[in-house]
């Protein structure tokens, strides 16, 4: 039971910051230091990856008529449309998926740490604030998904590869780049929420897979896990999302980056005084 209200947490936990510019990676990182499963590191690791497809599935299911170019409600001009906007989606994940499948390991034995999630929170920040000021009175050029080019939807994809490194977010990464290069708040984070689909599919796919291959398959205990940590965060991405949605349109992302600042340095000086008392 005990173990059930820590997936729940995990899960809530995820479903709100996957979608706002936090890191979602990051926060799981941090609450583990607090809140430990009674689990192997193997799954934990696999858990933290694959428990974002509750949260994909929220994008899915809220923006189903947009994403479904087979639609009876659409013209054959939208159907088009949205085919071009899953080939766009597509071309922006090549950089992040191939980079991915080269230093996953890598990047797992180096970045995920709490003095490298609290640095890229604080750095992250001061990006936000810095591109939000930069930006203040000028007029995007893309307001609508329809005028990215693919030009431009690789381009925000190179973002996307930043987020590799734990406490950076997916989507504070891509959501920063396309604002530098001119694409609106509202444009940026819907297509920061398609990116999404393949790009963590992919990503929870090669985790269970390495899962399965070093361990031999899931108990059924682990088996549970997974899917209420899935449930919750579905559930919880669904007004995380709405959420962000309805805010964004009246404010800038200036408070998301104070958020990370704070919670940064809050970090670095807790585990700082840890260590010092240990």
């Amino acid at each position: 039971m005990l173990e059930m209200l820590k997936v729940i947490l995990l899960g809530i936990v995820e479903g709100i910051t996957e979608w706002l510019p936090i890191s979602s990676t990051g926060h799981l990182i941090l609450v583990d230091e607090f809140v430990k499963l009674n689990a192997s590191d193997a799954f934990k690791e696999m858990f933290n990856v694959v428990i974002q497809l509750g949260a994909i599935l929220a994008v899915v299911v809220l923006y189903f008529h947009k994403l479904n170019p087979f639609s009876p409600k659409k013209s054959t001009k939208q159907k088009k449309q949205t085919i071009d906007l899953w080939l766009k989606v597509i071309v922006a994940c090549i950089p992040a998926a191939v980079l991915g499948l080269l230093f996953d390991d890598w990047m797992e034995a180096h970045f995920h740490n709490y003095i490298v999630v609290s640095l890229m929170l604080i750095i992250y920040g001061v990006l936000f604030i810095i591109v939000e000021n930069w930006n203040k009175g000028t007029t995007p050029r893309v307001t609508k998904l329809s005028e990215l080019s693919y030009q431009t939807a690789l381009a925000i994809g190179a973002f996307q590869v930043l987020s590799l490194v734990p406490g950076t977010s997916r989507s504070g990464a891509t959501i920063i780049g396309a604002l530098l290069i001119g694409v609106s708040r509202y444009a940026a984070a819907e297509f920061t929420f398609f990116l999404a689909i393949p790009v963590m599919f992919g990503a929870s796919g090669v985790k269970i897979l390495k899962f399965l291959k070093a361990g031999g398959g899931f108990t059924g205990m682990e088996a549970a896990m997974l899917l209420v940590g899935c449930l919750v965060a579905f559930l919880v991405s669904v007004f995380a999302i709405k959420f962000l949605m309805g805010y964004i349109k009246k404010n800038d992302f200036k408070v998301f980056g104070y958020y990370r600042i704070v919670l940064g340095i809050l970090v670095l000086v807790y585990f700082a005084i840890s260590r010092f008392l240990a």
